[in-house]
């Protein structure tokens, strides 16, 4: 019998090991000639393993990607990483009522809404981005987003993010997300949402007299859109550009050590209409400089920080979170 048993386990033995030994790429190649693991970036998405607890890295070939990009909500601790971010381009031209090829959607839908205009659409936690080019080739046809972020601790680093109204959609009060050496364009509210979004040595382009911003931070959000150390531009023809409006009452941004060089109206802000959110948004800045920095004739409501009120904003006190989410440590 004893001798039967060792039997019995030495042939499990190996069959037990080879389990122990299963394993997970980290990394995968998208190139369109073929020569990589994938031809797609949703194809490399949807290989990941689901709920991933290692980082994932994506490498994408440079090369104009015509996709629809989802990232879905259990497919966490993704990278994606460009090959060069003139030339690693995700693209799409979806916009807010346009005919949905697809039929009607889960919410009854045949249209395409704001929510649901997005190129790309980042719903999985720790996701990254570097080195792309994000992309809403739409036109001025109305809301038409190219990034759509829900997820938490999301990084988007050397990016450029391109497209007309609602170009970047930094949605739902949960979210934490982190922008470095980005570039980001558009025309009315080019930057909303409800997120708490950080934004660092960032250059942001009007390409109409428009507003730059349209958060709609929660009263339960300390903070909501911070800019540290951007550069505000704009194009030629653009002659009155507002730092930003509240989308809802309770927004928050900040512009610190902003290098204003567009035409920024000297009021600055603007309530969107109803005097009530004078009461509840909170718009203000520290240490603008440029053309557009002339801060005398700011709306009354809007604050110049003070030496004492700067000091709780750093990115690790915004982003930190009760995970200590060391978002500075993303190279």
């Amino acid at each position: 019998m004893r001798k039967l048993l060792l039997s019995i386990l030495g042939l499990l033995t190996p069959a037990i090991l080879l389990a122990q030994a299963v394993t997970y790429p980290t990394h995968f190649t998208v190139a369109q000639d073929g020569s990589g693991d994938f031809k797609t970036i949703q194809e490399a998405v949807n290989a990941v393993r689901d709920l991933s607890q290692v980082q994932v890295s994506i490498y994408i070939k440079k090369g104009i990607y015509r996709e629809k990009l989802v990232i879905p909500s259990w497919k966490t601790r993704i990278s994606l990483i460009g090959e060069d971010r003139e030339n690693t381009i995700i693209t799409n031209n979806d916009f807010s009522g346009k005919a949905n090829p697809q039929g009607k959607d889960a919410f009854g839908k045949d249209k395409f809404t704001t929510y649901t205009s997005y190129t790309v659409l980042v719903q999985g936690n720790d996701f990254i981005a570097q080195n792309l080019t994000i992309e809403n080739a739409a036109g001025p046809v109305g809301q038409a987003v190219a990034l759509h972020v829900e997820a938490d601790r999301c990084a988007i680093i050397n990016c450029r993010l391109l497209g007309n109204q609602d170009t970047l959609y930094a949605g739902t009060e949960n979210s934490r997300q982190f922008y470095k050496d980005c570039y980001i364009e558009g025309t009315t509210d080019f930057i909303f949402g409800e997120a708490t979004a950080v934004f660092q040595h960032c250059e942001l382009k009007n390409l109409k007299n428009s507003f730059i911003t349209a958060p709609a931070t929660t009263q339960r959000q300390q903070f909501g859109f911070v800019f540290f150390d951007c550069r505000l531009l704009a194009v030629d023809s653009v002659k009155k550009v507002f730092l930003g409006r509240p989308w809802r009452p309770y927004a928050k941004v900040v512009f610190i050590n902003t290098d204003i060089a567009s035409p920024v109206f000297a009021a600055g802000w603007d309530n969107w209409r109803n005097p009530e959110n004078e009461k509840t948004a909170f718009f203000a800045e520290y240490k603008s400089t440029g053309k557009g920095a002339v801060t005398s004739d700011r709306v009354s409501w809007s604050h110049q920080l003070t030496e004492a009120e700067i000091k709780k904003y750093t990115i690790k006190n915004i982003l930190s979170g009760t995970d200590n989410w060391d978002v500075l440590s993303i190279k």
